[in-house]
């Protein structure tokens, strides 16, 4: 059966993705889930520069300035955005379970975030909409995160092969499509057991009421 994330349509989960500019997919995952849940903006560069400058005074939110940001420090940086901009969210960090991670596509106040690792000569295909174009060609290790946006068992690429796992992806801007990836490749890089890290690593974002009596204009300074 078919879900998609918060039930709305591929085109309109796809017209979220933004590309990146360097090693900030994690703030692109993060901006992202802040407009699903919150209707909010937040530039995602903007963010990673404010995460450096923190580094640099011994707030470690990433392992290094420009450099990667590990799935428990995704939950710091939602933590710091709570504080700091009284945004109503909260993260969480967990190893998920492939069995049971579509029915958190149903959650309207929550948004998964999945963080893909793999070695050198690994990386496994990601593949644009209903296209078998691989975008995901690196011969190097890496990683990668984002936002699981859609389970479909009958998606196929280029009609040739099943890749149920679609995906909010900061590697091109709008679209209609989501980006997708069989389930064996899938798992296989969502398992690795990455130190300090383990498998299947997930962070689901969630959102809260707005406090204080304050409703979301008065947070965010509109007509205030």
């Amino acid at each position: 059966m078919r879900k998609t994330l918060h039930a709305k349509s591929e085109a309109e989960l796809a017209a979220q993705q933004a590309c990146q500019v360097g090693n900030t997919c994690s703030f692109h995952a993060i901006a992202t889930s802040l407009r699903l849940l919150l209707g909010v903006e937040l530039d995602p560069m903007a963010l990673s520069a404010e995460i450096d400058r923190l580094w640099r005074r011994l707030r470690f939110m990433r392992v290094a300035p420009g450099w990667a940001v590990t799935p428990r420090q995704q939950v710091r940086i939602v933590r710091h955005l709570a504080r700091t901009r009284g945004f109503p969210v909260t993260a969480a960090y967990q190893h998920g379970d492939p069995e049971t991670l579509p029915g958190l596509l149903d959650d309207p106040n929550s948004v998964p975030l999945i963080t893909l690792i793999w070695l050198w000569k690994g990386a496994p295909p990601i593949y644009l909409g209903d296209t078998d174009r691989n975008l995901n060609a690196s011969k190097g290790p890496g990683g990668h995160t984002m936002i699981l946006g859609a389970y479909d068992p009958d998606h196929r690429a280029g009609g040739k092969f099943p890749t149920p796992w679609g995906f909010i992806n900061p590697w091109t801007n709008g679209g209609e499509q989501l980006f997708w990836m069989t389930d064996t490749d899938f798992r296989r890089a969502w398992r690795f057991p990455l130190p300090l890290v383990g498998p299947n690593a997930l962070v689901v974002m969630s959102k809260r009421e707005w406090g204080m009596g304050k409703n979301k204009d008065q947070v965010l300074g509109i007509g205030y």
